[in-house]
């Protein structure tokens, strides 16, 4: 029997695929990464019957060195149901790269990979893709290709250029990465510029003529001036006295119109993006991840899509009735069904998904609170582009004091239409205007000159950024929430109340930089046009190696001539920013003159020597302090002790060798307690005691710091083991556990609190072994306040001894056990 092997983008649509293509009969199982399930079920394919194999990625396949039994074999067809976009294309290809060359050899005629196309999880849309395989587009996986290897070329390239840079010469640059993107600099520059038009605004002093009239017993009307404002005081002046000549206004003209208010076009990801920010105070990022894991539940149509328009063959009618029972919207649910569906309005159709739509009934308890008010904001959406318009009848009343023109308006609702569940967009309720008619007099109550000044403009709030971003061409639908998040995430901008983006002075600064040197560089002129030419390829009407040829040739040449006009961007920054010379606090003394070096907290934090005009990288996020005054034998450079906190965990390392390991098997990034020095107190040969119980390279070191409350740590993970509370003394012994390998543990208790049998203070023996230390030990997890950004690849895994012997040790089984067992 053939074996058909189907691929999905996450595992919870591989799941929700496979229950509804086999009807519930499927059996599953964990693959053997541990994260994609297998879900297997009999079936026919092309009127033959087969075994269906469901499995997915996890997203990119950045590899392809799988072992033989990783490999998935002894499949005849593929089927490809990732994400039905440019980047689902992509990895498409991706996986065909790593299976295809371990498929069964069938008939060179017949077609073995197939392409899924669908837009929700519902047994119609999954059913109907089943049914209508296509192939995959390769030219929409190129053009992903062309714009990845472009962003990373360009954006490295200058990235780590300015990065290395300005850190080295300013100290309270407050960023640990400076970085350049040809779609994020652009979307910063935006934020810039209305900076920079707040900056600069002059208020100017205008004048408006103000009038209050009336009739009988009626309210007082405000009128409008038809001259709206003007800027010479005595101009206005001048309009107020003629006005002033007549103490009555009369009607001049009465005009009554019906108007209505358009319901809203079918919803796409960009408006869904600017109505979260805006309205429900959800940032693009936040918004996109909530919204894709309500696509994966079910609750929705895919999220990212750029069509406004309903194709004609869409069931809305059998969307409308999924929400026929909630509460919320029931009641014009079955309006619209008894009264007929209001065909949408015509959107644009992008020809890729169709609009986001509601597919199932959801309640807050099964979506959460977030989720909740997406979807909610959705439903009431989708409802009403299927309803009638908002039609209301538009009152205004011109009138005429002295010989100055007014007039007044006011709107009276008809039929609320759409709004009814939108109603955040209905019609405000207004006084009614009064009855009257043409040559009706009224009183004049109240006539001024009102002195008023121009407001500046506010700082742009996402949801006006990503309108930006759509005009301009600045990134598409999926990365434009990933560009405004980068911004935020650099300390380029801080997000303000209300969502508003206020660019920080690193953010200013790096702008008018990139102005000075090539303004081109911030436009968004060059991106779009390169937007342009990726289109194409996605089309197949431009050639992809040519077009990435030619784009990386002309961000070459820039890149050397923003190289050599760098000190116009350094004079802006010498105005902002402090010499590293001038910045932080002395702290620990330089190996090589042995004067202080001065501790820089900016973030990355590290120590700069001002004598030797040197910079030494420190690990990140945490605490640094003296240790001891210690020395490293290798370089005689003060160590310093990095802690995470009280709860986490804490090493010392050498400023110098942090940075410039000693030996061949240490990578950049290691502290003392990854140091294989064979004989310095602080290394992990004389503090180390056993491989951690959780991950397979850490070896758990002892904190020499930690007293009397003593612990020992792992120096790959967040292992802390707690042990001997109120010993006088802890000391790692050079003999080993013979059970375990395990570097034995000298311990010296107090007098008076000591847990040793018959009131003993001293005791040696193996941490995981010994009867006496068993119930001495406690395994936690550290309290981090962030990941811990080590630097280097992997780290060597044992520590070797002074009888020559190296490597892991081995883990005690039962002992390992029992002490997981303690895990809080």
């Amino acid at each position: 029997m053939r074996t058909v092997l189907m691929v999905a983008e996450k595992p919870s649509l591989a799941q929700s695929i496979a229950k509804i293509l086999s009807k519930g009969t499927c059996t599953s199982r964990k693959g053997l990464n541990g994260a994609c399930s297998v879900h297997e079920y009999a079936g026919s394919f092309q009127g033959q019957p087969v075994r269906f194999r469901m499995t997915s990625v996890c997203g990119h396949v950045m590899s392809l060195d799988f072992t033989g039994r990783y490999q998935t074999r002894g499949c005849d067809v593929v089927v490809l149901w990732l994400d039905c976009d440019k980047e689902g294309e992509n990895i498409c290809f991706e996986v065909l790269d790593a299976i295809q060359p371990v498929m069964n050899k069938g008939n060179v005629k017949d077609q073995t990979v197939f392409r899924a196309k669908f837009s929700s999880i519902t047994d119609t849309d999954i059913w109907n893709a089943m049914n209508h395989l296509g192939k995959p587009n390769q030219n929409e996986a190129l053009s992903v290709d062309a714009r990845q290897e472009l962003d990373l070329r360009i954006g490295c390239a200058f990235t780590r250029f300015q990065t290395k840079y300005f850190q080295g010469k300013y100290g309270n640059l407050d960023s640990s990465l400076i970085s350049f993107g040809p779609c994020q600099t652009p979307t910063l520059g935006f934020c810039v510029e209305r900076h920079d038009k707040i900056q600069s605004f002059k208020p100017e002093t205008y004048w408006v003529l103000q009038a209050k009239v009336f009739k009988g017993k009626d309210n007082p009307l405000t009128l409008d001036w038809d001259r709206v404002r003007v800027f010479d005081r005595e101009v206005g002046q001048m309009f107020l006295n003629l006005a002033k000549t007549s103490g009555e206004a009369r009607v001049e003209s009465v005009s009554k119109k019906e108007k209505s208010k358009q319901r809203p076009q079918a919803l796409n990801t960009v408006e869904m993006l600017r109505v979260a920010s805006s309205a429900l105070g959800m940032g693009p990022q936040h918004t996109m991840q909530t919204a894709e894991r309500l696509y994966t539940q079910g609750y929705i149509s895919y999220p990212r899509t750029e069509t406004t328009h309903y194709p004609e063959n869409f069931d809305l009618k059998g969307a409308l009735k999924q929400q026929i029972n909630c509460p919320m919207w029931a009641e014009e649910v079955k309006a619209l069904l008894s009264d007929g569906i209001n065909r949408p309005r015509k959107g644009t159709d992008a020809g890729d998904h169709p609009p986001i739509t509601p597919m199932r009934a959801a309640s807050e308890g099964e979506v959460g609170s977030d989720g909740w008010r997406l979807y909610e904001y959705i439903t009431r959406h989708f409802i009403a582009t299927v309803s009638q318009d908002c039609k209301f009848l538009q009152t205004t009343v011109d009138f005429v004091i002295g010989t100055e023109a007014f007039s007044c308006t006011g709107k009276t609702l008809i039929s609320p239409g759409y709004t009814v569940v939108m109603p955040w967009q209905g019609i405000a309720l207004e006084e009614a205007m009064p009855a009257c008619e043409r040559g009706d007099i009224f009183t004049v109550d109240e006539m001024k000159l009102v002195e008023r000044q121009t407001s500046p403009p506010d700082y742009l709030t996402e949801a006006e950024l990503i309108t930006l971003m759509e005009k301009h061409g600045i990134g598409t639908d999926a990365s434009i929430p990933v560009h405004i998040n980068n911004i935020c995430q650099r300390n380029y901008v801080t997000v303000e109340s209300g969502r508003k983006l206020k660019p920080t002075n690193l953010g200013v600064v790096l702008v008018h930089g990139y102005y000075k040197t090539d303004a081109e560089l911030v436009l968004p002129t060059i991106r779009s046009a390169v937007e342009k030419q990726l289109n194409l390829i996605a089309v197949g009407k431009a050639n992809y190696q040519q077009v990435l040829q030619h784009t990386l040739d002309i961000f070459k040449r820039k890149f050397h001539y923003f190289v050599d006009s760098i000190t116009s961007m350094d004079e802006l920054m010498e105005v902002s920013f402090s010499p590293i010379a001038a910045s932080g606090k002395p702290l620990s003394r330089c190996g090589k003159c042995h004067r202080f070096m001065k501790y820089i907290q900016a973030k990355p934090c590290r120590l700069h020597c001002s004598h030797c005009d040197e910079t030494y990288s420190l690990p990140q996020n945490g605490a640094i302090k003296l240790y001891k005054e210690l020395r490293c034998p290798l370089d005689d450079f003060e160590l310093v002790l990095w802690t995470s906190g009280a709860r986490g965990k804490s090493y010392p390392l050498c400023p110098y060798c942090f940075s410039h390991p000693p030996f061949r098997d240490m990578k950049k990034g290691m502290g003392c307690n990854e140091c294989t020095h064979p004989s310095c107190q602080h290394s992990l040969n004389s503090l180390g005691i056993g491989q951690c119980v959780e991950c397979e390279n850490g070896v758990l070191v002892l904190d020499p710091t930690s007293g009397p409350k003593w612990r020992m740590a792992c120096n790959k993970c967040n292992v802390v083991v707690h042990f001997f509370e109120h010993a006088h003394k802890v000391q790692v012994a050079t003999e080993s556990c013979d059970a375990c390998e395990a570097s034995l543990v000298a311990v010296d208790f107090n007098k008076t609190r000591t847990p040793l049998p018959a009131g003993e203070t001293q005791h040696a023996g193996c941490v995981f072994c010994d009867p006496v230390f068993q119930d001495l030990v406690e395994l936690k997890h550290a309290t981090m306040r962030h990941a811990m950004h080590r630097g280097g690849g992997a780290r060597r895994g044992g520590r070797g001894r002074g009888r020559g012997r190296r490597g892991n040790p081995k883990k005690p089984k039962d002992k390992m056990a029992a002490l997981a067992a303690y895990f809080v």
